[in-house]
């Protein structure tokens, strides 16, 4: 349900939905989530993130620029096709194509099966005709679509816990504290916003990253001598 308001438009949905995004993307589901920093554990070690304007700002790039832009769309795609009842093969080659380091094709993957193995607690007929490999956004906005999740709610939910993964794992390694992690969560709200608004009416002509230094990272971060995260 959609409520305009003068200026601002408001999503509603329902309490059970809502439950459902909460348990999916909360850091206590099996996903594995929390071992992996995408590459900002080199970032960090490389001195690029040393305080939490730099990482503010790094996470910001990733949203606006990055590989969280990519994952909003085909988060959204495979939602789409879901919905659609159509195959998911195609998406699922592409995304993993489009990974670029093997730390973050680990990542992605590793994620994706966790996410889908986990989700058998809430059975639907999707499960059964997914790839046996799909990408994390494309296994969470596809069971998204199937469980008829609103498009924008399921991005905000997602964004969201990708951001608060990667926030944690920084406050540990800088270090920085809960309240800076915090205010950094609530500083990135609009841009989570922004992200899924924009996302949600996203093509696969729209794939597409600049942040090229992420990437390095996450590459560098494959020989780092001493860590504590998986990518």
């Amino acid at each position: 349900m959609i409520i305009s308001h003068m200026a601002h438009t408001i999503t509603m949905i329902e309490n059970g939905t809502l439950l459902r995004l909460m348990t999916w993307l909360s850091p206590a589901f099996p996903v594995g989530a929390f071992s992996y920093s995408h590459g900002i554990e080199q970032a960090i070690h490389q001195g690029l993130i040393h305080d939490r304007r730099s990482l503010e700002d790094w996470l910001i790039d990733i949203l606006k620029d990055g590989s969280g832009w990519n994952d909003a769309v085909l988060f959204v795609q495979g939602h789409h096709i879901a919905r659609a009842e159509s195959d998911l093969a195609d998406l699922a080659d592409l995304a993993e194509a489009m990974t670029s380091s093997r730390e973050r094709h680990m990542e992605t993957m590793l994620q994706g099966e966790a996410f889908l193995t986990a989700a058998r607690a809430w059975p639907n007929p999707i499960l059964e005709r997914l790839p046996s490999k799909l990408a994390n956004p494309i296994a969470v906005g596809a069971l998204a679509g199937a469980h008829n999740i609103e498009i924008e709610a399921g991005l905000c939910a997602f964004l969201h816990g990708f951001i608060s993964n990667l926030v944690q794992g920084a406050v540990r390694l800088i270090p920085l504290g809960q309240r800076d992690g915090v205010a950094i969560l609530a500083q990135l709200e609009s841009e989570i916003l922004s992200c899924s608004s924009k996302a949600a009416k996203s093509t696969l002509d729209d794939l597409g990253s600049c942040a090229v230094v992420s990437d390095i990272t996450a590459m560098c971060h494959e020989t780092q001598y001493s860590r504590v995260f998986r990518s």
